[in-house]
């Protein structure tokens, strides 16, 4: 059988423990048919097929980027981006420069038309103080305005916002949420959690179909990044909008789609199961949170936090409610996925797991012949600080760890100032390795970059950008390898979702995605990883990307 197209003259690391690293490899339509030296590779290019000459450059298997928002992240190419705003008066710039400086203007169809945006943070603010509704009324007084903080577990309105939310002094915080008041009282325009939906459901819905159009965009921008499929964590119209492009064959990234637990007794009533779908679009798991987030002070802590004697974060989901949800979900086939940051939460969701894996172990019976061998792959999102003594639990229980690089590397200041030494114990990447539980890393975008180089270049250095905070990086003990790493963005990612035997890795019968850089990653200084492109995308065979 001939080759449709080969790569040859490359550093090519396979993630295949039987065949590491080669020089080229051979394709055939949209799968791998071979790869090996240069000589065997070129030996099977057809007489139609083409031949590329990689020029040294390194290959790996497709970047999959395990825990995306896809619909706020192709949305979020549109709105106000408050990311890096180092202080109130530049985030008020931005917003002043979006509304052309006539505060949302005095015509009346105004103020039905809702101005968005994302990613301020104020710990990246020299007074480290929350805005309020009447910074934004001085220059938005007429058009209302939501604009998510970066952990996108906070929301700052304007009072219009508020008035047409009916949020006023006396509305009762929501379950799992909190309307943040002055000392009078009074809501501030800050809003936590679930506190946040009492504005959102009030901001008119993009429709599928403006969805669509709007990922269809932002897979070009994954592309040029070297991703080559995503973990999805959005609600139904993110779903239905997957569902749209696959329809028209406009889907060019395979795509794990998580459902949210409000939606559970749909997917159980219709029989829905882990694993259902195909190569580009399948069903992942249930996706609960447990808690907040630690910008806003949410995570939900076992002991308060640093500079907040009594705040002890935010329980979303209580352990009791968390339970009958897993519970419900396992026995019907689907795995879940449970957003945890804080330690409490992080030791709780392990309780409940541990919980579950008991009933599945009762349920694999002789009544259950097929699912003696099928065990549930239920993940944590995030695990951002874990006490000591649960760092040992996840590889027992056998729980994946989805964790997220450059949440360290952003986060490293705030988790110094808000947990004080128990720092030592979040984001530790290396600390779930060695204890034996699977690593898949993600970014979390938008509240991150979803372009995998800053994540791989946080997960071996723990430094940002500008070297920060230092030569070592922040606790170097979590630092991993760049095996480890590229590990963690693909084969990881295909054991995660249970598409190991098609993706992952670099192997014949393989599906053909790969990444191509321009310098060899394995090879080039860590502190120059931020310099190297992506040079090349291949899905399913076809080039998406390609700049040379």
């Amino acid at each position: 059988m001939s080759a449709t197209l080969v790569l040859t003259n490359g550093r090519i690391y396979t993630m295949d423990p039987n065949q590491p690293q080669v020089t080229a490899v051979a394709i055939r339509d949209n799968h791998i048919l071979a790869a090996g030296t240069d000589d065997e590779i070129k030996a099977l290019l057809g007489s139609r097929g083409h031949r590329v000459d990689l020029k040294g450059r390194a290959v790996t298997p497709g970047l999959v980027d395990a825990h995306v928002h896809f619909q706020h992240f192709a949305l979020g190419l549109q709105l106000v981006n408050l990311d890096g705003c180092k202080s109130l008066d530049e985030a008020l710039a931005r917003i002043y420069r979006r509304v052309g400086g006539d505060g949302g203007g005095n015509d009346p169809s105004v103020a039905e038309t809702w101005l968005q945006g994302r990613g301020w943070r104020i710990d990246d603010w020299p007074t480290r103080a929350f805005p309020t509704a009447a910074d934004l009324d001085r220059i938005v007084p007429n058009m209302p305005v939501r604009l998510q903080d970066k952990s996108g577990h906070a929301a700052w309105v304007n009072s219009r916002a508020l008035r047409l939310a009916g949020i006023d002094d006396h509305t009762p915080d929501p379950p799992g949420g909190q309307i943040q008041r002055d000392a009078a009282g009074k809501a501030t325009g800050i809003l936590f959690e679930e506190a946040m939906d009492l504005v959102a459901r009030h901001i008119p819905r993009e429709t599928p179909a403006q969805i669509a159009a709007a990922m269809e965009v932002a897979q070009h921008y994954c592309w040029r990044v070297g991703l080559t499929g995503l973990h999805d964590f959005d609600g139904r119209d993110c779903f239905t909008a997957l569902q749209y492009l696959k329809e028209q064959g406009q889907l060019g990234l395979r795509i794990v789609k998580n459902v949210p637990v409000y939606r559970l007794e749909h997917a159980i009533g219709v029989g829905l199961r882990s694993g259902f779908g195909d190569d580009w679009l399948r069903i992942g798991g249930v996706k609960i949170f447990a808690d907040g987030a630690l910008g806003p002070r949410t995570a939900a802590m076992l002991q308060p936090y640093e500079d907040e004697a009594h705040n002890t974060g935010i329980v979303v989901t209580d352990k009791e409610e968390m339970m009958e949800k897993v519970s419900a979900a396992s026995a019907a086939g689907l795995s879940v996925t449970i957003h945890a940051i804080g330690d409490r939460a992080n030791h709780d969701v392990l309780d409940v797991y541990e919980a579950v894996r008991q009933q599945e172990k009762q349920q694999m019976t002789a009544d259950h012949p097929s699912l003696r061998s099928y065990r549930l792959r239920h993940r944590i999102e995030h695990v951002q600080i874990i006490h000591p003594d649960d760092r040992h639990r996840l590889a027992q229980l056998d729980i994946i760890a989805s964790m997220q690089p450059t949440h360290a590397t952003s986060d490293m200041e705030m988790a110094e100032t808000h947990w004080g030494e128990r720092a030592r114990y979040s984001y530790a990447w290396r600390t779930m390795l060695d204890s034996g539980a699977l690593v898949v890393f993600g970014s979390d975008a938008p509240i991150e970059r979803i372009d995998p180089l800053p994540g791989i270049h946080a997960a071996v250095t723990r430094r940002r950008a500008n070297g920060a905070p230092g030569p070592d990086g922040w606790y170097p003990e979590q630092k991993l390898n760049m095996t480890e790493t590229i590990y963690a963005f693909t084969l990881a990612a295909a054991l995660t979702s249970g598409q190991a035997a098609r993706q992952g890795s670099i192997a014949p019968g393989k599906l053909a995605d790969l990444t191509i850089y321009g310098r060899d990653i394995f090879a080039v200084p860590p502190d120059e990883l931020l310099e190297v492109t992506i040079d090349g995308t291949l899905v399913d065979g076809q080039w998406k990307h390609r700049s040379f």
